[in-house]
């Protein structure tokens, strides 16, 4: 057993994993998992370059995340940084600061990566109740990774469209308009049939949506009336009540958004794209397996994502160091 910590640093939240990880079961068990939204990624899109009150937010929660693992004694740390640091002209500021704050490199991964690791840390779990291939979707604030495969990964593409750079581009008023609704879908088209160039979405058996959009409109679909991850990891909706939740929280206001028990504060003011993208994925998903003859009839949420696939990478690195 290895104890590890896996940080994943999205466009929206940074989020902290400490797990025993075993690596010959090929299991691992959670200490402590926690998540703050920092909005690393607020006008990356439009400016190219971090805010300093972003990267200080960010930092600042860095700081905490190091107190977490020393106080549980973690013996390797692996900090994975993605969309909004990929894109950014600054982000050597951003990798030195993580570097002064934690005493690790930040690793600012590619979207095929990414992709990877979500598909390794979902997967681990639902191999044993789901069959494959699994199309996993890893829906983020700056990107959407799509991963298809079963046991590892066959293909995999990274679009540049997820819930915060949508919003910032396109989703300005509240609720937001016809308008300003059918240039986001549009936007979300393009992307999907250049993914879907690479990704055989038809050969799809198991359609596997992670990350905070994906759970907030599975909560709404399930009537919660707080988050809890209990009910929401590996859940399983239909198609249609899948699209009906990502319709009616895309309709409503930011008031009415916030009311929800369930709903993130961090969340109110971009679950609108993400539920939109959330909702062009899974219909396009679904036509595609229709075209291949099959018919795609659920969708299945998952808490284990690219942090579980970062944890499992950090423990395999760590045995290999000590060898």
């Amino acid at each position: 057993m290895t104890r590890v910590a896996a940080i994943d640093c999205g466009t929206n939240s940074i989020r902290l994993l400490v797990a025993e990880v075993d690596r010959e079961a090929g299991t691992l068990v959670d200490l402590d998992r926690r998540m703050e939204v920092v909005r690393l990624g607020q006008g990356v899109d439009r400016t190219g370059r971090i805010a300093p009150e972003a990267l200080e937010r960010t930092l600042d929660a860095a700081r905490r995340y190091d107190a977490v693992c020393r106080e549980l004694g973690v013996e390797a740390v692996r900090f994975v940084a993605t969309s909004a640091s990929r894109d950014a002209e600054n982000r050597d500021d951003f990798v030195g600061g993580v570097r002064a704050a934690l005493g690790v490199e930040p690793e600012v991964v590619d979207g095929v990566e990414e992709a990877a690791l979500s598909f390794r840390g979902a997967t681990g779990v639902l191999a044993a109740t789901h069959p494959g291939p699994f199309l996993v979707v890893d829906l983020g604030g700056g990107s959407t990774e799509l991963v298809l495969g079963t046991a590892t990964p066959d293909a995999a593409f990274s679009m540049d469209v997820g819930c915060v750079r949508l919003t910032e581009r396109r989703l300005r008023t509240d609720p937001p308009t016809a308008d300003e609704v059918a240039a986001a879908h549009a936007d979300v088209a393009a992307a999907l049939d250049e993914a879907s160039a690479t990704v055989p979405l038809g050969r799809t058996v198991t359609l596997v949506g992670l990350a905070g959009s994906v759970t907030t409109v599975t909560a709404h679909a399930l009537g919660l009336d707080r988050y809890d991850p209990s009910r929401i990891d590996g859940s399983v909706l239909t198609v249609d009540q899948t699209l009906a939740g990502c319709d009616d929280l895309l309709g409503r206001t930011r008031e009415e958004r916030a009311a929800l028990g369930f709903m993130h504060p961090g969340r109110v003011d971009v679950i609108g794209a993400g539920a939109l993208v959330w909702h062009d994925v899974v219909a396009r998903v679904r036509d595609a397996v229709a075209a291949d003859g099959r018919e795609l009839t659920h969708v299945v949420t998952s808490e284990h994502d690219i942090l579980d696939g970062i944890a499992f990478s950090a423990a395999e690195r760590a045995a290999s160091s000590a060898r």
